[in-house]
């Protein structure tokens, strides 16, 4: 491990930790989440063995719809760590100071949303950061920092980078985890095939993860939209937009050389679907072959049944699998087949596997899928894909520092 974590902290203690428990915001009303389940095993240990613990968190962007207060999420978070959560509606003025310094052993208290400060934003060096008055003033009224947001670590804002370089810095059992599990493909070995499944909707993503990861990976499998401009690279008629849609053709633009050299470079590593699913005049899931398709004329949202079983074999003889993106519209269950197909052949797989990028990990709890027959679900989609890319990720650097 290149970083401290909680077994190197003494106990008893009083502890500032950053989570990430942005969430969705529907009416007003904060949704639950798997994020509010992994936070809570850091913030119970840390309670049970007698530290006073102080969070802090962020939510949305300031502007937007889902920028609202952390206190529904004080109470969604009790519910998960089984002890109560106070909330104080201050970052780091007085009354969050002196809530802070009454806490007693064991209590749990969740500072004001990070974005409400003005300082905490914008991306700027550690060293910045760690001289802001939002990380001076609160840095000495606590003993140690434990960064457990690894899904926020490709930030380098006051909360995630400051405090690292002004206290005792620790990685929680989230970010331990997280870390460990995505980074696994560039620094473990694997005797086996290792296989990856890329969809989703940002070529550039899936270009970044084959260029950093070509040589440790012998499979790539593709679907999404990145799946079908790939598709119009080598020659089919789709990947492009059509009336109202804004997916495809600006993102060929930018990306069409790189496309094509990567599958003249890589071609035997890289699948394509082979067909192709869409919305018929029933409102009903219907499938097309990509060869029998002279010309796009409809909007194709998920990859097809025999793409399915094109794929599966190759997981189930894989010793490793990662997936980054969805491969359809799973949200909708007329075109989750790819991606629960793909989910469900690595869950009855005895591979080492890690699922993750962006909201693709809910598809295994929306189709019924259990978290435990995989090796690690994971809850971040930015840093995911910085890990996959190569790229450091601010938080973690800061870590390594002390």
């Amino acid at each position: 491990m290149t970083f401290k974590t909680l077994d190197d902290l003494e106990p008893g203690q009083r502890v500032l930790v950053r989570l990430d428990l942005n969430s969705p915001v529907e009416d007003g009303e904060v949704q639950d989440n798997r994020r509010f389940d992994r936070h809570a095993e850091t913030v119970r240990e840390l309670a049970e063995r007698g530290d006073k613990v102080v969070l802090m968190a962020h939510q949305g962007r300031p502007g937007g719809d889902d920028f609202v207060s952390l206190e529904q999420h004080a109470a969604i978070l009790a519910e998960h760590v089984e002890r109560d959560v106070q909330f104080v509606a201050d970052t780091y003025g007085d009354e969050a100071l002196d809530a802070i310094d009454s806490l007693e052993s064991g209590e749990i208290l969740l500072l004001e949303n990070t974005r409400m400060c003005d300082e905490e934003l914008p991306e700027e060096d550690a060293e910045v950061k760690a001289n802001t008055e939002f990380v001076q003033t609160l840095a000495p009224h606590v003993d140690a920092y434990v960064n457990d947001a690894y899904s926020a670590a490709h930030r380098s804002h006051a909360s995630l980078v400051g405090f690292a370089l002004e206290l005792p810095a620790y990685a929680g059992r989230v970010m331990q985890s997280e870390y460990e599990a995505n980074s696994s493909i560039a620094t473990r070995e694997f005797d086996g095939q290792v296989t990856m499944v890329v969809g989703g909707t940002k070529a550039t993503d899936v270009i970044d993860v084959m260029n950093n990861l070509g040589d440790k990976v012998d499979q790539f499998l593709l679907g999404g939209i990145a799946g079908e401009l790939f598709l119009r690279a080598a020659g089919n008629d789709v990947g492009f937009d059509l009336e109202g849609m804004d997916f495809f053709d600006d993102q060929w633009e930018a990306n069409r050389e790189t496309i094509e050299s990567l599958l003249d470079e890589r071609g035997d590593q890289i699948k394509l679907a082979v067909d192709l699913a869409y919305e018929d005049e029933n409102d009903e899931r219907a499938e097309v072959a990509v060869a029998d398709i002279d010309e796009k004329d409809r909007a194709y949202l998920d990859v097809g049944s025999e793409t399915v079983e094109t794929y599966d074999p190759i997981i189930r003889d894989s010793e490793a699998v990662f997936v980054k993106g969805a491969l359809g519209l799973f949200e909708d269950e007329r075109f989750s087949v790819g991606t629960v197909g793909v989910l469900r052949a690595i869950s009855e797989t005895d591979c080492f596997s890690v699922v993750g990028g962006g909201d693709t990990s809910r598809a295994i709890e929306m189709y019924g899928m259990d978290e435990a027959d995989f090796g690690h679900v994971s809850i971040a989609g930015g840093a995911y894909i910085r890990a996959l890319t190569g790229a450091p990720l601010a938080g973690i650097e800061v870590l390594k520092q002390d």
